[in-house]
């Protein structure tokens, strides 16, 4: 079971790997067996590209909060 686990983790991350270890970079917890697949098997302008567009979502939220909150407080 152990070489089954070594042989999944021994592989490129996939896109949603990719997805989840962004997000979990923004919460600042990660595994540390997402961590070492990460750097050792990742492609870097994986994790910067989907990290922008993290980011970019986030603060599309943000702005859309502060928005709603405003409006609803007359200003």
């Amino acid at each position: 079971m152990n070489n089954a686990s070594n042989q999944e983790n021994n592989k490129a991350p996939s896109l949603w790997d990719v997805t989840k270890s962004v997000l979990a970079a923004m919460l600042g917890v990660q595994k540390r067996k997402n961590y070492e697949r990460d750097f050792q098997y990742g492609k870097p302008w994986q994790y910067v590209v989907v990290g922008l567009i993290a980011v970019a979502i986030f603060i599309g939220i943000i702005v859309t909060v502060v928005k709603m909150v405003m409006s609803s407080a007359g200003l």
